[in-house]
Protein backbone atom coordinates (compact mmCIF):
# COMPACT_ATOMS: atom_id res chain seq x y z
CA UNK A 1 0.00 0.00 0.00
CA UNK A 2 1.09 3.40 -0.31
CA UNK A 3 2.75 5.51 2.31
CA UNK A 4 1.99 9.31 3.21
CA UNK A 5 4.43 11.26 1.37
CA UNK A 6 7.17 12.82 2.85
CA UNK A 7 5.59 16.13 2.50
CA UNK A 8 3.32 14.92 5.19
CA UNK A 9 3.91 16.22 8.57
CA UNK A 10 4.57 13.42 10.94
CA UNK A 11 3.75 13.33 14.61
CA UNK A 12 5.65 11.47 17.29
CA UNK A 13 3.99 10.16 20.21
CA UNK A 14 6.37 9.67 22.72
CA UNK A 15 4.43 8.46 26.09
CA UNK A 16 5.92 9.04 29.87
CA UNK A 17 8.82 6.63 31.03
CA UNK A 18 7.87 4.28 27.74
CA UNK A 19 10.76 3.44 25.43
CA UNK A 20 7.76 2.91 22.57
CA UNK A 21 7.76 5.14 19.76
CA UNK A 22 5.01 4.69 17.20
CA UNK A 23 4.20 6.74 13.83
CA UNK A 24 1.16 8.81 14.13
CA UNK A 25 -0.25 11.20 11.41
CA UNK A 26 -3.49 13.51 11.44
CA UNK A 27 -6.00 11.35 11.54
CA UNK A 28 -7.68 12.56 8.00
CA UNK A 29 -4.31 10.74 6.64
CA UNK A 30 -5.97 7.13 7.25
CA UNK A 31 -7.03 7.50 3.32
CA UNK A 32 -3.65 7.77 2.25
CA UNK A 33 -2.79 4.68 3.00
CA UNK A 34 -5.43 2.62 0.46
CA UNK A 35 -4.80 2.02 -3.22
CA UNK A 36 -5.90 5.17 -4.92
CA UNK A 37 -8.02 2.82 -7.17
CA UNK A 38 -9.25 0.28 -5.07
CA UNK A 39 -12.40 0.31 -3.69
CA UNK A 40 -13.23 2.57 0.18
CA UNK A 41 -16.31 2.72 1.22
CA UNK A 42 -18.95 0.60 -0.60
CA UNK A 43 -22.63 2.12 -1.28
CA UNK A 44 -25.95 1.09 -2.74
CA UNK A 45 -24.94 2.76 -6.21
CA UNK A 46 -21.45 2.05 -6.20
CA UNK A 47 -17.90 2.54 -4.91
CA UNK A 48 -16.22 5.25 -3.74
CA UNK A 49 -12.15 4.39 -4.71
CA UNK A 50 -9.78 5.63 -1.75
CA UNK A 51 -8.29 8.99 -4.17
CA UNK A 52 -12.28 10.05 -4.70
CA UNK A 53 -13.14 9.64 -1.00
CA UNK A 54 -9.85 11.30 0.13
CA UNK A 55 -11.24 14.07 -2.97
CA UNK A 56 -14.24 14.38 -1.37
CA UNK A 57 -12.87 15.05 2.44
CA UNK A 58 -10.77 18.06 0.69
CA UNK A 59 -13.65 19.28 -0.81
CA UNK A 60 -15.63 19.13 2.15
CA UNK A 61 -13.50 20.41 4.14
CA UNK A 62 -12.99 23.75 2.08
CA UNK A 63 -16.99 24.03 2.23
CA UNK A 64 -16.95 24.16 5.95
CA UNK A 65 -14.54 26.50 6.37
CA UNK A 66 -16.64 29.00 4.30
CA UNK A 67 -19.30 29.09 7.31
CA UNK A 68 -17.39 31.35 9.32
CA UNK A 69 -15.92 28.83 11.98
CA UNK A 70 -12.34 29.22 13.48
CA UNK A 71 -9.76 26.25 14.39
CA UNK A 72 -11.20 24.18 17.36
CA UNK A 73 -14.68 25.04 16.74
CA UNK A 74 -16.97 21.95 16.88
CA UNK A 75 -18.83 20.76 13.82
CA UNK A 76 -21.96 18.27 14.77
CA UNK A 77 -23.69 15.80 12.36
CA UNK A 78 -26.68 13.85 13.18
CA UNK A 79 -27.22 11.83 10.14
CA UNK A 80 -27.80 7.88 8.91
CA UNK A 81 -25.15 6.14 7.67
CA UNK A 82 -24.63 8.37 4.11
CA UNK A 83 -20.91 8.70 3.01
CA UNK A 84 -21.14 11.82 3.61
CA UNK A 85 -21.60 11.25 7.82
CA UNK A 86 -18.66 8.21 6.73
CA UNK A 87 -16.23 11.23 6.10
CA UNK A 88 -17.20 13.71 8.39
CA UNK A 89 -14.64 12.52 11.01
CA UNK A 90 -12.00 13.60 8.18
CA UNK A 91 -13.38 16.25 6.88
CA UNK A 92 -13.56 18.42 9.79
CA UNK A 93 -10.21 17.58 11.32
CA UNK A 94 -9.32 18.79 7.84
CA UNK A 95 -11.10 21.81 8.06
CA UNK A 96 -9.08 22.49 11.57
CA UNK A 97 -12.63 21.53 13.62
CA UNK A 98 -13.73 18.86 16.22
CA UNK A 99 -16.56 16.61 15.16
CA UNK A 100 -19.47 15.62 17.33
CA UNK A 101 -21.51 12.57 15.49
CA UNK A 102 -24.90 12.10 17.38
CA UNK A 103 -26.88 9.08 17.32
CA UNK A 104 -29.31 9.16 14.52
CA UNK A 105 -32.30 7.30 16.82
CA UNK A 106 -31.63 9.82 19.69
CA UNK A 107 -34.76 12.33 19.98
CA UNK A 108 -34.72 15.94 19.75
CA UNK A 109 -34.21 16.29 23.46
CA UNK A 110 -31.04 14.11 23.81
CA UNK A 111 -29.77 16.20 20.23
CA UNK A 112 -30.16 19.70 21.83
CA UNK A 113 -27.67 18.66 24.78
CA UNK A 114 -25.52 17.46 23.00
CA UNK A 115 -25.92 20.71 20.56
CA UNK A 116 -25.73 22.94 23.72
CA UNK A 117 -23.02 20.60 25.53
CA UNK A 118 -20.08 20.25 23.43
CA UNK A 119 -21.11 24.39 21.82
CA UNK A 120 -21.44 23.50 17.65
CA UNK A 121 -21.32 26.14 15.46
CA UNK A 122 -22.77 23.78 12.74
CA UNK A 123 -24.83 21.60 12.59
CA UNK A 124 -25.09 19.14 9.53
CA UNK A 125 -28.34 17.07 8.86
CA UNK A 126 -30.93 16.68 6.90
CA UNK A 127 -34.32 18.92 7.52
CA UNK A 128 -36.60 16.29 8.54
CA UNK A 129 -34.27 16.11 11.95
CA UNK A 130 -33.89 19.93 11.69
CA UNK A 131 -37.54 20.36 12.32
CA UNK A 132 -37.63 18.37 15.07
CA UNK A 133 -35.43 20.69 17.15
CA UNK A 134 -37.34 23.79 18.89
CA UNK A 135 -36.18 27.13 18.29
CA UNK A 136 -34.48 27.40 21.50
CA UNK A 137 -32.95 23.87 20.88
CA UNK A 138 -30.02 25.19 18.75
CA UNK A 139 -27.66 27.61 20.48
CA UNK A 140 -27.95 31.56 18.87
CA UNK A 141 -23.91 31.15 17.03
CA UNK A 142 -25.05 27.21 15.63
CA UNK A 143 -26.13 27.27 11.84
CA UNK A 144 -27.65 24.15 10.26
CA UNK A 145 -26.38 22.49 6.84
CA UNK A 146 -28.57 20.53 5.25
CA UNK A 147 -27.27 17.20 3.99
CA UNK A 148 -28.55 16.71 0.50
CA UNK A 149 -27.10 20.00 -0.80
CA UNK A 150 -24.21 20.22 1.07
CA UNK A 151 -23.49 16.29 -0.65
CA UNK A 152 -24.52 17.96 -3.85
CA UNK A 153 -21.85 20.88 -3.30
CA UNK A 154 -19.05 18.32 -2.43
CA UNK A 155 -19.39 16.25 -5.28
CA UNK A 156 -18.68 18.80 -7.56
CA UNK A 157 -15.53 20.34 -8.10
CA UNK A 158 -13.83 23.22 -6.35
CA UNK A 159 -11.28 24.52 -3.95
CA UNK A 160 -9.93 21.46 -1.97
CA UNK A 161 -8.01 21.40 1.32
CA UNK A 162 -5.13 18.94 1.21
CA UNK A 163 -4.33 16.78 4.87
CA UNK A 164 -4.14 18.41 7.69
CA UNK A 165 -1.36 19.97 10.01
CA UNK A 166 -1.73 18.78 13.69
CA UNK A 167 -0.34 17.86 16.44
CA UNK A 168 -0.94 14.51 17.90
CA UNK A 169 -2.84 15.56 21.27
CA UNK A 170 -5.00 18.14 19.31
CA UNK A 171 -8.69 17.62 19.61
CA UNK A 172 -10.32 15.34 16.56
CA UNK A 173 -13.83 14.63 17.77
CA UNK A 174 -15.94 14.12 20.95
CA UNK A 175 -17.69 10.91 20.89
CA UNK A 176 -21.26 11.48 23.81
CA UNK A 177 -21.58 8.61 25.90
CA UNK A 178 -23.88 8.07 29.04
CA UNK A 179 -22.81 8.11 32.51
CA UNK A 180 -24.57 6.45 35.80
CA UNK A 181 -25.81 9.88 36.42
CA UNK A 182 -27.26 12.74 34.96
CA UNK A 183 -27.02 13.62 30.97
CA UNK A 184 -24.37 12.23 28.16
CA UNK A 185 -21.21 13.63 28.85
CA UNK A 186 -17.97 14.36 26.03
CA UNK A 187 -15.15 12.14 25.73
CA UNK A 188 -12.42 14.03 24.21
CA UNK A 189 -10.18 12.87 21.52
CA UNK A 190 -7.27 13.06 19.64
CA UNK A 191 -5.66 12.45 16.75
CA UNK A 192 -3.28 9.41 18.34
CA UNK A 193 -6.11 8.12 20.54
CA UNK A 194 -8.16 8.09 16.61
CA UNK A 195 -4.95 6.81 14.85
CA UNK A 196 -4.00 4.73 17.44
CA UNK A 197 -7.05 2.70 17.73
CA UNK A 198 -7.32 2.22 14.15
CA UNK A 199 -4.21 0.95 13.96
CA UNK A 200 -4.87 -1.78 16.76
CA UNK A 201 -7.61 -3.06 15.89
CA UNK A 202 -6.72 -3.42 12.22
CA UNK A 203 -3.44 -5.10 13.58
CA UNK A 204 -5.12 -7.72 15.82
CA UNK A 205 -7.97 -8.41 13.49
CA UNK A 206 -5.08 -9.27 10.53
CA UNK A 207 -7.26 -6.85 8.36
CA UNK A 208 -5.87 -6.46 4.91
CA UNK A 209 -6.85 -4.85 1.66
CA UNK A 210 -9.20 -7.36 0.36
CA UNK A 211 -11.31 -7.35 3.26
CA UNK A 212 -14.71 -6.10 3.02
CA UNK A 213 -16.36 -4.52 6.45
CA UNK A 214 -20.03 -3.94 6.91
CA UNK A 215 -21.31 -1.36 9.23
CA UNK A 216 -23.97 -1.71 10.81
CA UNK A 217 -23.18 -0.04 14.12
CA UNK A 218 -23.43 3.73 15.22
CA UNK A 219 -21.18 5.99 13.82
CA UNK A 220 -21.67 7.81 16.98
CA UNK A 221 -20.19 4.70 18.81
CA UNK A 222 -16.04 4.43 19.32
CA UNK A 223 -16.90 0.90 18.26
CA UNK A 224 -19.00 1.77 15.01
CA UNK A 225 -16.75 4.66 14.09
CA UNK A 226 -13.41 2.38 14.21
CA UNK A 227 -15.32 0.76 11.59
CA UNK A 228 -14.42 2.89 9.43
CA UNK A 229 -10.99 3.97 10.70
CA UNK A 230 -9.71 0.32 11.17
CA UNK A 231 -10.48 -1.01 7.67
CA UNK A 232 -8.87 2.65 6.62
CA UNK A 233 -6.24 2.20 8.31
CA UNK A 234 -5.45 -1.66 6.68
CA UNK A 235 -6.74 -0.21 2.83
CA UNK A 236 -9.67 -2.55 2.81
CA UNK A 237 -13.42 -1.81 2.39
CA UNK A 238 -16.47 -0.40 4.56
CA UNK A 239 -19.83 -1.01 3.40
CA UNK A 240 -22.38 1.18 6.23
CA UNK A 241 -25.67 -0.34 6.45
CA UNK A 242 -28.42 1.30 8.48
CA UNK A 243 -30.85 -2.12 9.08
CA UNK A 244 -33.94 -2.31 10.06
CA UNK A 245 -33.87 -5.95 10.58
CA UNK A 246 -31.47 -9.11 10.43
CA UNK A 247 -32.76 -9.55 7.28
CA UNK A 248 -31.26 -6.77 6.18
CA UNK A 249 -28.14 -7.34 7.43
CA UNK A 250 -28.03 -11.04 5.64
CA UNK A 251 -28.82 -9.49 2.48
CA UNK A 252 -25.81 -6.64 2.96
CA UNK A 253 -23.48 -9.34 3.63
CA UNK A 254 -24.25 -11.10 0.22
CA UNK A 255 -24.59 -7.90 -1.80
CA UNK A 256 -21.44 -6.67 -0.75
CA UNK A 257 -19.51 -10.10 -0.05
CA UNK A 258 -18.88 -8.93 3.67
CA UNK A 259 -15.57 -10.54 5.21
CA UNK A 260 -15.88 -8.89 8.52
CA UNK A 261 -18.92 -7.96 10.62
CA UNK A 262 -18.90 -6.00 13.91
CA UNK A 263 -21.87 -6.65 16.52
CA UNK A 264 -23.33 -6.37 20.01
CA UNK A 265 -25.04 -9.79 21.64
CA UNK A 266 -28.17 -8.47 20.94
CA UNK A 267 -27.63 -8.49 16.81
CA UNK A 268 -26.13 -11.83 17.35
CA UNK A 269 -29.14 -13.03 18.77
CA UNK A 270 -31.47 -11.95 15.47
CA UNK A 271 -28.70 -13.40 13.43
CA UNK A 272 -28.47 -17.03 14.70
CA UNK A 273 -32.45 -16.77 14.32
CA UNK A 274 -32.26 -15.74 10.83
CA UNK A 275 -31.98 -17.33 7.58
CA UNK A 276 -28.73 -18.00 6.31
CA UNK A 277 -27.47 -19.22 3.36
CA UNK A 278 -24.67 -21.41 3.06
CA UNK A 279 -22.69 -19.50 0.87
CA UNK A 280 -23.39 -16.40 1.98
CA UNK A 281 -22.41 -17.36 5.69
CA UNK A 282 -19.69 -18.89 4.52
CA UNK A 283 -18.03 -15.42 3.18
CA UNK A 284 -17.27 -14.12 6.97
CA UNK A 285 -13.82 -14.71 8.00
CA UNK A 286 -13.96 -12.58 11.52
CA UNK A 287 -17.24 -11.35 13.75
CA UNK A 288 -16.08 -8.90 16.56
CA UNK A 289 -18.41 -8.26 19.22
CA UNK A 290 -18.56 -5.89 22.32
CA UNK A 291 -21.12 -4.13 24.54
CA UNK A 292 -21.38 -7.18 26.05
CA UNK A 293 -20.31 -11.22 26.82
CA UNK A 294 -21.06 -13.76 24.11
CA UNK A 295 -22.68 -16.97 25.93
CA UNK A 296 -21.47 -20.01 25.20
CA UNK A 297 -24.18 -21.04 23.14
CA UNK A 298 -24.19 -18.31 20.82
CA UNK A 299 -20.34 -18.67 20.21
CA UNK A 300 -21.40 -22.32 19.43
CA UNK A 301 -24.24 -21.19 17.17
CA UNK A 302 -22.63 -18.40 15.93
CA UNK A 303 -19.51 -21.46 14.63
CA UNK A 304 -22.43 -23.84 13.08
CA UNK A 305 -23.59 -21.06 10.96
CA UNK A 306 -20.41 -19.09 10.09
CA UNK A 307 -18.00 -22.03 10.04
CA UNK A 308 -14.92 -19.90 8.44
CA UNK A 309 -15.32 -17.17 10.70
CA UNK A 310 -12.98 -16.30 13.53
CA UNK A 311 -14.82 -15.14 16.95
CA UNK A 312 -13.58 -12.11 18.90
CA UNK A 313 -14.67 -11.52 21.99
CA UNK A 314 -13.56 -7.40 22.97
CA UNK A 315 -13.73 -5.44 25.80
CA UNK A 316 -14.25 -1.74 25.72
CA UNK A 317 -14.90 1.82 27.14
CA UNK A 318 -15.21 5.60 24.88
CA UNK A 319 -13.05 6.94 27.77
CA UNK A 320 -10.34 4.12 26.77
CA UNK A 321 -11.65 3.21 23.00
CA UNK A 322 -10.69 -0.77 23.99
CA UNK A 323 -9.15 -2.24 26.43
CA UNK A 324 -8.46 -6.28 25.57
CA UNK A 325 -9.85 -8.93 23.01
CA UNK A 326 -9.64 -12.28 23.38
CA UNK A 327 -7.69 -14.54 21.35
CA UNK A 328 -10.21 -16.50 18.92
CA UNK A 329 -8.33 -19.50 19.18
CA UNK A 330 -9.15 -19.63 22.89
CA UNK A 331 -13.02 -18.71 22.77
CA UNK A 332 -13.57 -22.71 23.45
CA UNK A 333 -11.03 -22.95 26.19
CA UNK A 334 -12.13 -19.33 27.89
CA UNK A 335 -15.60 -18.65 26.79
CA UNK A 336 -15.79 -16.13 29.09
CA UNK A 337 -12.26 -14.24 29.32
CA UNK A 338 -12.05 -10.85 28.00
CA UNK A 339 -8.35 -11.49 27.11
CA UNK A 340 -5.70 -9.35 27.61
CA UNK A 341 -4.84 -5.92 26.50
CA UNK A 342 -4.67 -5.02 22.44
CA UNK A 343 -2.21 -3.23 21.22
CA UNK A 344 -0.87 0.21 22.34
CA UNK A 345 -2.82 -0.63 25.73
CA UNK A 346 -1.27 -1.65 28.96
CA UNK A 347 -4.45 -2.97 31.63
CA UNK A 348 -4.10 -3.13 35.31
CA UNK A 349 -6.22 -5.00 37.90
CA UNK A 350 -5.96 -2.86 41.42
CA UNK A 351 -6.94 -2.34 44.68
CA UNK A 352 -8.61 0.55 45.68
CA UNK A 353 -4.95 2.00 47.10
CA UNK A 354 -3.54 1.49 43.73
CA UNK A 355 -1.65 -1.68 44.22
CA UNK A 356 -1.78 -5.09 42.19
CA UNK A 357 -3.68 -7.48 42.89
CA UNK A 358 -2.95 -11.39 43.18
CA UNK A 359 -4.25 -13.87 40.86
CA UNK A 360 -7.90 -14.24 40.81
CA UNK A 361 -8.49 -11.21 43.62
CA UNK A 362 -10.65 -9.27 42.31
CA UNK A 363 -9.81 -5.26 41.22
CA UNK A 364 -10.50 -2.62 39.25
CA UNK A 365 -9.41 -2.88 35.81
CA UNK A 366 -7.49 0.37 34.90
CA UNK A 367 -6.27 1.25 31.67
CA UNK A 368 -3.27 3.14 30.86
CA UNK A 369 -1.67 4.26 27.20
CA UNK A 370 -1.97 6.43 24.60
CA UNK A 371 -5.05 5.17 23.65
CA UNK A 372 -7.04 6.91 27.27
CA UNK A 373 -9.00 9.99 25.83
CA UNK A 374 -8.26 13.58 26.81
CA UNK A 375 -11.23 13.57 29.14
CA UNK A 376 -14.95 14.68 29.06
CA UNK A 377 -15.42 18.08 27.64
CA UNK A 378 -15.42 21.18 30.18
CA UNK A 379 -16.35 18.74 32.98
CA UNK A 380 -13.73 18.74 35.10
CA UNK A 381 -15.64 17.18 37.98
CA UNK A 382 -16.27 14.13 36.24
CA UNK A 383 -13.31 13.94 34.69
CA UNK A 384 -11.21 13.81 38.10
CA UNK A 385 -13.72 10.98 38.97
CA UNK A 386 -12.82 9.46 36.14
CA UNK A 387 -9.11 10.07 34.95
CA UNK A 388 -6.02 9.84 37.82
CA UNK A 389 -2.89 9.47 37.26
CA UNK A 390 -1.87 5.81 36.29
CA UNK A 391 -0.91 3.65 39.11
CA UNK A 392 3.29 4.17 40.39
CA UNK A 393 4.12 0.60 38.89
CA UNK A 394 2.37 1.21 35.39
CA UNK A 395 4.89 1.31 32.47
CA UNK A 396 2.68 4.16 30.77
CA UNK A 397 2.75 7.08 33.55
CA UNK A 398 0.67 10.05 33.17
CA UNK A 399 -3.25 9.88 32.99
CA UNK A 400 -5.32 6.61 33.20
CA UNK A 401 -8.50 5.60 32.79
CA UNK A 402 -9.99 3.98 36.10
CA UNK A 403 -13.11 2.17 34.49
CA UNK A 404 -15.01 1.42 37.41
CA UNK A 405 -14.96 -2.15 36.26
CA UNK A 406 -14.36 -4.95 38.68
CA UNK A 407 -12.38 -7.72 37.24
CA UNK A 408 -9.85 -10.56 37.85
CA UNK A 409 -6.98 -11.97 36.20
CA UNK A 410 -5.78 -15.58 36.15
CA UNK A 411 -2.49 -17.25 36.43
CA UNK A 412 -1.97 -17.19 32.79
CA UNK A 413 -2.79 -13.21 32.48
CA UNK A 414 -5.99 -14.07 30.94
CA UNK A 415 -8.88 -11.32 32.58
CA UNK A 416 -12.27 -11.97 33.56
CA UNK A 417 -15.26 -9.72 34.43
CA UNK A 418 -16.85 -9.25 37.23
CA UNK A 419 -18.99 -6.68 37.86
CA UNK A 420 -19.70 -2.79 38.21
CA UNK A 421 -19.38 -0.40 40.61
CA UNK A 422 -22.05 1.87 39.77
CA UNK A 423 -25.68 1.36 38.23
CA UNK A 424 -24.95 1.85 34.94
CA UNK A 425 -27.78 -0.06 32.55
CA UNK A 426 -25.91 -1.91 29.44
CA UNK A 427 -28.88 -2.60 26.88
CA UNK A 428 -28.02 -3.82 23.42
CA UNK A 429 -24.56 -2.54 23.52
CA UNK A 430 -25.71 0.75 25.02
CA UNK A 431 -24.40 2.67 28.06
CA UNK A 432 -27.70 3.89 29.69
CA UNK A 433 -27.97 6.36 32.48
CA UNK A 434 -30.45 5.31 34.71
CA UNK A 435 -31.12 8.89 35.82
CA UNK A 436 -31.57 9.79 32.35
CA UNK A 437 -34.44 7.56 32.26
CA UNK A 438 -35.87 8.82 35.31
CA UNK A 439 -35.53 12.11 34.90
CA UNK A 440 -38.02 11.57 31.82
CA UNK A 441 -40.60 9.85 33.73
CA UNK A 442 -40.42 12.65 35.82
CA UNK A 443 -40.74 15.48 33.28
CA UNK A 444 -43.92 14.01 32.07
CA UNK A 445 -46.03 15.06 35.27
CA UNK A 446 -47.52 11.80 35.62
CA UNK A 447 -45.32 10.54 38.10
CA UNK A 448 -43.71 11.66 41.22
CA UNK A 449 -40.90 9.68 41.81
CA UNK A 450 -38.97 7.27 39.32
CA UNK A 451 -36.23 4.39 39.87
CA UNK A 452 -34.56 3.04 36.24
CA UNK A 453 -32.90 -0.39 37.03
CA UNK A 454 -31.38 -2.92 34.69
CA UNK A 455 -32.60 -6.41 34.86
CA UNK A 456 -31.23 -9.65 33.00
CA UNK A 457 -32.18 -10.19 29.51
CA UNK A 458 -31.44 -12.94 27.04
CA UNK A 459 -31.93 -10.79 24.15
CA UNK A 460 -30.76 -7.21 25.44
CA UNK A 461 -27.96 -8.43 27.82
CA UNK A 462 -29.98 -6.08 30.49
CA UNK A 463 -33.84 -4.65 29.89
CA UNK A 464 -34.82 -1.26 31.66
CA UNK A 465 -37.23 -1.60 34.78
CA UNK A 466 -38.99 1.83 35.69
CA UNK A 467 -40.83 1.32 38.78
CA UNK A 468 -42.43 4.92 39.56
CA UNK A 469 -45.06 6.70 42.13
CA UNK A 470 -48.36 7.44 40.09
CA UNK A 471 -50.08 10.26 40.42
CA UNK A 472 -53.21 9.03 39.45
CA UNK A 473 -55.27 6.01 41.11
CA UNK A 474 -56.28 4.39 37.85
CA UNK A 475 -52.37 2.75 37.35
CA UNK A 476 -53.36 0.96 34.12
CA UNK A 477 -54.28 4.44 32.74
CA UNK A 478 -51.14 6.16 34.06
CA UNK A 479 -49.16 3.34 32.60
CA UNK A 480 -50.72 3.72 28.85
CA UNK A 481 -50.11 6.98 29.09
CA UNK A 482 -46.19 7.45 30.21
CA UNK A 483 -45.08 4.87 27.58
CA UNK A 484 -46.77 6.89 25.13
CA UNK A 485 -44.87 10.18 26.70
CA UNK A 486 -41.35 8.33 26.96
CA UNK A 487 -41.95 6.84 23.43
CA UNK A 488 -42.09 10.75 22.34
CA UNK A 489 -39.11 11.78 24.37
CA UNK A 490 -36.41 8.76 24.68
CA UNK A 491 -34.55 6.83 21.79
CA UNK A 492 -35.48 3.35 21.26
CA UNK A 493 -33.10 1.91 23.30
CA UNK A 494 -33.96 4.02 26.63
CA UNK A 495 -37.54 2.48 26.39
CA UNK A 496 -38.65 0.73 29.78
CA UNK A 497 -39.28 -2.93 28.75
CA UNK A 498 -41.00 -3.06 32.10
CA UNK A 499 -43.20 -0.51 34.36
CA UNK A 500 -44.38 -1.07 37.38
CA UNK A 501 -46.21 1.48 39.21
CA UNK A 502 -46.89 2.17 42.76
CA UNK A 503 -48.95 4.42 45.06
CA UNK A 504 -45.94 4.46 47.58
CA UNK A 505 -42.37 3.80 46.49
CA UNK A 506 -39.83 1.72 49.43
CA UNK A 507 -38.04 4.21 51.73
CA UNK A 508 -35.09 3.58 54.32
CA UNK A 509 -34.76 4.60 57.74
CA UNK A 510 -33.59 8.37 56.44
CA UNK A 511 -37.28 8.73 54.67
CA UNK A 512 -35.08 8.15 51.23
CA UNK A 513 -36.26 5.94 48.91
CA UNK A 514 -34.82 2.54 49.06
CA UNK A 515 -33.24 1.94 45.57
CA UNK A 516 -31.80 -1.34 46.71
CA UNK A 517 -34.94 -2.62 47.43
CA UNK A 518 -36.50 -1.59 44.48
CA UNK A 519 -33.80 -3.58 42.39
CA UNK A 520 -35.08 -6.50 44.10
CA UNK A 521 -38.26 -5.82 43.66
CA UNK A 522 -37.37 -4.91 39.92
CA UNK A 523 -34.99 -8.22 39.45
CA UNK A 524 -37.88 -10.42 41.29
CA UNK A 525 -40.57 -9.40 39.20
CA UNK A 526 -39.14 -9.84 35.79
CA UNK A 527 -38.23 -12.80 36.59
CA UNK A 528 -41.60 -13.79 37.34
CA UNK A 529 -42.63 -12.05 34.34
CA UNK A 530 -40.01 -14.12 31.84
CA UNK A 531 -41.40 -17.13 33.57
CA UNK A 532 -44.95 -16.32 32.71
CA UNK A 533 -44.38 -15.53 29.04
CA UNK A 534 -42.02 -18.99 28.56
CA UNK A 535 -44.60 -20.80 29.30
Amino acid sequence: MPTPTDSDKRLILRPMSNPLQQEILPIDSLLLRGDPAAPALLLKDGALSYAELDRRVGRLAAILTGHGVQPGDRVATWLGKSWLACIMPLAAVRAGLVHVPINPVLKHAQAAHILADSGAKLLITNMGRAASLEPGDLPSFCAILDDAPLGEKVIASGEMLRPAQADANDLAAILYTSGSTGKPKGVVLSHANLWLGARSVATYLGLAPDDRVLGVLPLSFDYGQNQLLSAWYAGASVAPLDYLTAKDVVRGVERWQITTLAGVPPLWVQLIESDWPAETAVRLRRLTNSGGALTKAMVRQLRDIFPQAQIFAMYGLTEAFRSTYLDPALIDSRPDSMGKEIPFAEVLVVRPDGTSTMDDEPGELVHCGPLVAQGYWKDPTRTAQRFKPAPTHARYQGMAVWSGDTVRRDADGYLYFVGRDDSMIKSAGNRISPTEVEEAAEATGLVADAVAVGVPDQRLGQAIFLVARSKGTDLGDVEDQLRAALRASLPNFMQPSYVLLRNAMPVNANGKIDRPAITKLALNEAADQQKVAAT
